[in-house]
Formats: C-alpha cells, sequence, structure tokens
C-alpha cells in the first residue's frame, strides 16, 4: 500500500459476523479510525432530547432490530467522517453502508476522499446458525464499547480486558427474536449490495467468518495488501 493515501475499509456481513472485533483489530494493524454505525446510532439516541419524535421513532425501529432511515443514517456517517478523517491512516467501518439507498448516497463521497482504488468492500460470510450463536451471549464493554465475541477463550471473562470495564449484554438487540429479524433484513436489504458493489467495478473481498478471529484478520489483512495499487 501507497504510505501516503489513506483507505477505507468497508467491513459488511450479518449480525455476529465479527465486524466490530475485526475492525478494531484493523484498527490497531493499520492506523485505521474505527469508524461504528451502531455507536454513533446509540449516542444520538443518548444525547437526543426526551420530546424529539423523530429520535423517538427511529429508536422504536431499531429496538425492533428492523433498519433505521436510511438518509438520517447517511447524514450522521457522512459528519462523522468528516471529523475524524484527518486523524487516522484511512477508516474502517463496521456496519455501513447497510441499503442500497445508503450505498448510493455515501459511495460517490467516499470516493471522493479516498479515491475507488482506495476502497475495500469487505464481506465477512456468516451462517444463520453460527450467528444466532454468537449474538444470543456476545457482549461489550460498558466504557469503550469493545466487543467480547462469543468464543471458548472468553467464555469466563468478567471484565473487558483492554480497559478493565463492566462487560455488558446489549439487550435490546441480542435477545433471540431480535436477533432473527435482524438475520432476516441482512438478507432483504443489506446483501443486495454486493451486486451494487460489482456494478460499480468494485472487487469484493470474501472472508470466511466462521473461523478464528486470528485467521479472520490475516485472511482481511492479505486480501488489503492483494488488492491495494501502490
Amino acid at each position: 500500500m501507497n504510505g501516503n493515501q489513506k483507505i477505507l475499509v468497508l467491513l459488511i456481513g450479518p449480525p455476529g459476523c465479527g465486524k466490530g472485533t475485526q475492525a478494531e483489530l484493523l484498527s490497531q494493524s493499520l492506523g485505521l479510525f474505527h469508524l461504528e454505525t451502531s455507536q454513533i446510532i446509540e449516542d444520538k439516541f443518548k444525547n437526543a432530547e426526551p420530546d424529539d419524535e423523530i429520535i423517538n421513532r427511529q429508536k422504536e425501529i431499531w429496538q425492533t432490530g428492523e433498519l433505521m432511515d436510511s438518509a438520517l443514517i447517511e447524514g450522521w456517517i457522512m459528519a462523522r467522517m468528516t471529523e475524524v478523517i484527518g486523524y487516522s491512516a484511512g477508516v474502517v467501518t463496521s456496519g455501513s453502508p447497510r441499503t442500497l439507498q445508503e450505498a448510493e448516497g455515501e459511495l460517490p463521497k467516499f470516493e471522493k476522499i479516498f479515491g475507488k482504488k482506495n476502497i475495500f468492500p469487505i464481506n465477512i460470510q456468516l451462517s444463520r446458525v453460527e450467528s444466532f450463536n454468537r449474538n444470543s451471549h456476545r457482549r461489550i464493554c460498558k466504557m469503550n464499547r469493545h466487543p467480547i465475541p462469543n468464543f471458548k477463550e472468553y467464555e469466563n471473562i468478567t471484565t473487558c480486558p483492554k480497559d478493565g470495564s463492566e462487560l455488558i449484554i446489549r439487550k435490546e438487540l441480542d435477545d433471540p427474536e431480535t436477533i432473527g429479524v435482524r438475520y432476516e433484513v441482512y438478507l432483504k436489504r443489506t446483501e443486495p449490495l454486493w451486486m451494487y458493489f460489482k456494478m460499480k467495478g468494485y472487487h469484493i473481498i470474501e472472508i470466511n467468518g466462521e473461523q478464528s478471529i486470528e485467521s479472520v484478520h490475516a485472511d482481511i489483512l492479505k486480501a488489503i495488501e492483494k488488492y491495494s495499487v501502490n
């Protein structure tokens, strides 16, 4: 990779595929800023006025496992991108874009910022069964939202290994019914993105998300290096 050129890595996949975990690792390995869609959304909810009807309605939608208004999310994502772009070697997103409408709005702006050759759409693949298994037990840390995967090596820990804060479960998103809804929503509204990216001339990097965390990370790094234009 050209060390002077910022890159954008788009980690996309079904719930529980490890987008957040892999984004954290890429942040460390490549010096990328982790732009996490779910954190942006939750921060907006937390800081909203109690009588904000738009935010309250969007929160109701979000809690069911459905996707929120695409135009609203696009605005939040681009605003955050503008804030952080100057402070890193690039950006890695976990969970954006999520719909064709978001991609149609965001991709031209991403290309203007990074250049098409420096954008890497990565499809982290995960089966429905494995998605349910991972989401029904996964946790994040309370302080900085570090993801704690539902893997055997993490099952007995009670505090975050990175910052020592309490581990919590996102009850709004990870109850069994909502997990099922979220996977179906992914198939219907997010998976069509891959055809869109191909139509736009992008190479889709496909990664087996059912490997170990280390293997998934290694495969992503190899793919980025392979398809980077020096």
